[in-house]
Parts: C-alpha cells; structure tokens; sequence
C-alpha cells in the first residue's frame, strides 16, 4: 500500500474514538450511524469520519461491517480523496473476511476505476492472495492455482518496483510447485495402476514445463520406471542420463541407477527420443 494509504491507516484508536465522539455523538448515545432517534445519518457523515468508523470496526474484528462502511465512503464521496483508499480497504476487509469472490471483485473495480492510484500494487497484489490463499492442498482442482499464476505475474510484470514484488515472486513459485505437484499425484496413481503410458504423459508435463521445481527429480526416476516398464530402454537411459546429469546427489538418482543396472543398461543418452532433445537441452545449459 502506499505511504498516504499506509500513514492514514495508522490512525490511533483514540483518535478514531475523539473523531467518532466529537463527530457523532457518541457519548450521547448517538452512534456513527445513527440511531432511530439521533445523531447525524451516514449520509449527513463527511467521508473522513465515515472512514474512521469503518477503520475502528476493522481494529475491532468486524471486517465485514469495515468493509460495508468503507464502500459507503466511495458511493457517498466518490470524489474525495478518501474514495480510492475506501475502496482498497474494502478490498482488504473481504479478504480479511475469507470472502474472497467480493475480494476479487472489488479488487478488479478499484483497478478499472483507479488504474494510477498509489495502491494500485496493492490492491493487484490483494487480488492475486485471494487466489494463492485457497491452493492450500494439490489435491484439489488446479484452476484456482493457474488464476493465483495469472495474477501474482501481474504484480511481478506491472509492478516490479512496488514493495510486493518480490512477495509475488515468492508465492509464484509456491504456486508453480503446487500445479507439478499435482501432475505428480496423478501421475504416481497412473504408475500404481500399471498404465505407463498415461503415467509418462504427467511426468513429461513436469520435465517439460515445471522442471524448475522440487519435483523434477522423481518424475525423471518415475520416467525411468515406467520406460523399463514399457520395455523402452533407450527413453528410460536417457531419463537416468539427465537426471544423473542434474541431480546426482538425489536419492532419486541412486534409486534409477539401481533400476538400470539391475538390468544391465547404463545412464547414457540413447536413441532418438524427446528425452534426447532435454538431454541435449540439459548439455548446452538451456534446461534448467
């Protein structure tokens, strides 16, 4: 968030309350809002004090009245200069609030409203959290993963200078991991059920497109597994050749060296295969 954004929401609680008591009538019995008998209506509030109100209910554990209140600020004095920093707020309250499709939402308006507003990393950046923060197992459908990716690559790409930057760079890669996570998954149940060839294609997907991450040395030794197998030695060497290549201190490694020798074949490019293309990749140092 920005620093006016930053500085605003540091407001004391005493000061909120001096505001909300001065202002409104607290003490009297009035409320922000009003009750039915009185004390000045929302509409009778200036965007300060309305914002004050919506920020001491956020101190206080009530995201989802901030939030309500925070909008009332934009809808009443959309051309202050509390409107913008409301409706990010609000966008911080529905996260806070786990609700996260109002999240989005509300998050996507303040970038079509306010595209050069200082908080606009921010907001991008609370965007793409109400995405990356429901990949919390691989075991689940990956679509919210890939729209987590989409996101955070835009704090990265349109923000790089912006506090959050490196943050999104981080859980970018936390995200990458989680889709060739899956890939695995499914892949390693292909492998058990004795379906090699459906077992190859996850694996290829994580050799080919996800090989910077964690799993890339298990899916070349599973690589190795279902090619023997199959009885295609040629792929299975050079799997070993690469991830021999790459990952020799893997246990991984040890467990596909085994698996070859038990029978008879050497870690060793071999053949005319796309393994080769990755070897040959892994050799001039374009793979990884």
């Amino acid at each position: 968030m920005g620093t006016t954004a930053r500085q605003t929401l540091r407001i004391s609680t005493a000061v909120v309350l001096a505001a909300l008591v001065s202002g409104c009538g607290i003490g009297q019995g009035g409320g922000l809002f009003a009750t039915r008998d009185r004390g000045p209506s929302i509409e009778e509030q200036d965007a300060q004090q309305i914002f004050a109100a919506a920020e001491f209910e956020l101190e206080n554990g009530d995201p989802e009245d901030a939030a309500e209140m925070f909008l009332e600020v934009e809808r009443l004095h959309p051309l202050s200069e509390w409107a913008s920093r409301s409706l990010a707020m609000a966008v911080y309250a529905y996260h806070l609030e786990e609700d996260y499709e109002t999240s989005r939402i509300t998050a996507q308006r303040f970038l079509d409203f306010y595209p050069g507003d200082e908080d606009s990393a921010y907001v991008q950046f609370l965007l793409a959290l109400s995405y990356y923060d429901q990949i919390d197992q691989v075991g689940r459908d990956q679509g919210v993963t890939y729209q987590a990716l989409q996101a955070l690559r835009e704090v990265i790409e349109r923000y790089p200078d912006s506090e959050y930057a490196q943050d999104a760079i981080l859980r970018f890669d936390v995200a990458f991991d989680h889709l060739a996570a899956k890939e695995m998954e499914i892949g390693r149940y292909y492998l058990e059920q004795a379906h090699y060839t459906a077992a190859i294609n996850r694996f290829r997907v994580v050799v080919e497109q996800f090989q910077t991450t964690s799993h890339t040395p298990e899916a070349l030794m599973r690589l190795v597994e279902a090619y023997l197998a199959l009885g295609l030695t040629d792929e299975a060497q050079t799997a070993g050749a690469i991830l021999g290549y790459n990952f020799q201190a893997s246990p991984f490694y040890d467990d596909a060296f085994r698996q070859l020798t038990g029978q008879n074949l050497a870690a060793e490019a071999a053949g005319e295969n796309w393994l080769r293309e990755v070897w040959q990749q892994t050799v001039r140092g374009d793979w990884l």
